[in-house]
Parts: structure tokens; sequence; C-alpha cells
């Protein structure tokens, strides 16, 4: 009774109102904080992080996230001519599925279509517009979160009923790791992802000026609609090439083929506030892209106005399509099985 007491104390301690569902739901915030003052909140809507603040220069932090002030501004976030997915948990699947359709144990499944012909990050009601209960909350070293949401069997006709747990722990050496856990009651497809847009130089600037390394030597080709054709295409020589550290670019929609699995996937470093952030997956892609444009529709963080430069986001994941590739990575989930999905964002001074 008394460890149950402290548990809630410590959950109301660090989390506040976000705003209420139009269900009537309502949204809390939960912060984390480590012994070097990073700051790490979340909201239950789409198990999103809305703000991440790192200790830079020795006298201030700077938010390296993009996100939005109020709740409501994230369900209207996906009325943007592009939704933005500002920070979500992105499922079923990540990225696009050819015609939103796939074959699975001989059977075509077809999905419901959000993007044009296909199926984009999950479908019109994904995981990122859900309500995620918190499962649990631990605090003092590497203090996280677990929060949960129960995908029905048949949602945007995927099948199976799909759950799902996704934990942020923020450790003391400055780590802010994210763990996903699944099972499914039918054997289904899965790709989850974290798409956080990060800035090291602050949410209200560009990224253009930080220097970007991904440690692959093939993406893979698509076609006009960035659909992938199965093929891979080598990046020496190409302006896809950062195996060494280079600018930013101002377009890039590209998912790099990791070298290997669990080690150094990419990099971003900021001149101006002397941070680097480094991210390591247990996943073979990740899929990079520069964007954050809300077309001054949607004002973000402290009246910031976000556009086609904001930030960049690092979607650890497998391949986009994989379903209709046999060659691509396995992306069914067994009945039964565990789904495994690790990623870290590491950040140092330097």
């Amino acid at each position: 009774m008394i460890k149950n007491s402290i548990s809630q104390l410590l959950e109301q301690k660090n989390r506040k109102s976000f705003g209420f569902m139009p269900n009537g739901m309502e949204v809390l915030c939960y912060t984390l904080s480590n012994k070097n003052g990073i700051e790490l909140s979340i909201i239950n809507y789409g198990a999103n992080i809305t703000s991440l603040k790192i200790p830079v220069l020795n006298v201030k932090k700077v938010d390296v996230v993009l996100g939005f002030e109020t709740l409501q501004d994230y369900i209207n976030s996906y009325d943007l001519p592009s939704a933005p997915y500002f920070g979500t948990i992105v499922g079923r699947y990540s990225g696009r599925i050819n015609n939103a359709e796939f074959t699975l144990n001989g059977k075509t499944i077809s999905l419901n279509k959000n993007h044009g012909n296909h199926l984009l990050h999950g479908g019109e009601n994904c995981f990122s517009k859900k309500y995620w209960e918190v499962k649990s909350i631990t605090e003092n070293e590497n203090p996280s979160i677990t929060l949960i949401y129960i995908s029905e069997n048949n949602e945007e006709n995927f099948p199976g009923e799909l759950i799902t747990e996704v934990t942020y722990t923020l450790t003391e050496e400055n780590e802010l790791k994210v763990s996903y856990k699944a099972i499914s009651t039918e054997d289904t497809i899965i790709n989850l992802t974290q798409h956080s847009y990060f800035n090291l130089d602050g949410h209200e600037n560009n990224v253009l000026a930080q220097e970007l390394e991904i440690n692959s030597n093939k993406i893979l080709e698509t076609n006009h609609e960035n659909i992938p054709t199965g093929n891979f295409i080598d990046v020496k020589n190409n302006p896809f090439d950062f195996s060494s550290p280079k600018n930013c670019p101002e377009k890039i929609d590209t998912t790099f083929i990791l070298n290997k699995k669990n080690v150094f996937a990419a990099s971003l470093f900021s001149k101006i506030n002397k941070l680097k952030l480094f991210v390591y997956t247990n996943q073979p892609s990740v899929h990079v892209y520069v964007g954050g444009n809300c077309f001054k529709q949607i004002s973000g963080k402290e009246n910031a106005n976000y556009h086609s430069k904001s930030g960049i986001c690092f979607e650890t994941q497998n391949f986009p399509d994989a379903p209709n590739h046999n060659h691509f990575p396995n992306s069914i989930l067994k009945k039964g099985k565990i789904y495994h999905q690790e990623t870290t964002f590491k950040f140092e001074n330097c």
C-alpha cells in the first residue's frame, strides 16, 4: 500500500493536463529528468515526445525537438497539406505500403488508403492519433515511462489484435532509449518508429548548418511516389553519400540501409551549440527526412514558424513496403510471438 502511494505521488508530481480529446479523454504530459539536467516531456496522445531540453554551453538548455504547445494543435496538424507527425509513435506500419495492400499466408489484404493510392504511416486512424495508457513510471536513476496501446483486430484492416508497448528511458549517460514490444493474436505485419524532428540549434531555427553522418553504403531506390522499387542504389559519389559528415541537405526523404545493426546508425552535430546527437538501433534501416512545414497555419512552440527545413527525422525501422518484397527484411509478426525494437538517441557536449 505504501509503495503504491509513493508511486502515485511521483506520477502526480511530474504530470500536468495537456488538454482533452474530442471524446472527452484527458491527455496528460509527463516530464522525466536526469541528474545532468536533461528534461524529456511525453504526452499520452500518440505517445508523443513534446520537448527534449538539453543543457549546452553550461549556461542554458536548448529544446532540440519540434512540437506544439497544445493538444488541439497536434490534432489539427493531421489536417495540414502534409501532416508532420511531430514526435509521435508511428504504427502499425511506418512508411509507405504500395497500393495499400500485401499478401499474408496466401491471402491479399487491402488496407485503408490515406496517401493517394497507398498507405502511409499506418493509415488514417493510426497509432499517432490514439490515446495511450500509461502502464508505469519509474524515477531516480534512469527514469522511464511505459505506455501501452491495444489496436483492435482489423483496425485499418490490419489482421490481429496488437498489443503495443513503448518505453522511454532517460539514462544518466544522456541517452534517450526507446524500446518497443508488441504481440498479436493473429499473424500480421508491423513496423514501428519514433517520429521526432531534431534541431540541435533549437526548434525555431533550420538544420542546414548542422552536420549529418549516416553509416550506410546503400539506399532504397524509389519511384516518383517514393515507393520502393525493390532495387538498392550505392551512395558512393552521389549526393546521398553521408559516410563522412556534411551539412544537412535542403530536401531528403530517403531510406538508408544500415551497414550493421546495434551499432552507430547516424549522427547530427551543431557547431553553434557544440552538441552532437548519435543514433543507434537494432533495425535494418533509418529513413531520413528533413521537414516540419506547418504552412503558416499552426505555430510551433514559442510561436515558432516551422517550415520545410525546420528539423530532421531519424526514422529507425524496417524497409518501407517490405511486405511486398521478398528480399527485404521480414516484416511479419507471427501470432503469439514478440516484436522487439530498440533505438537510442545519445547526446554529447563537444
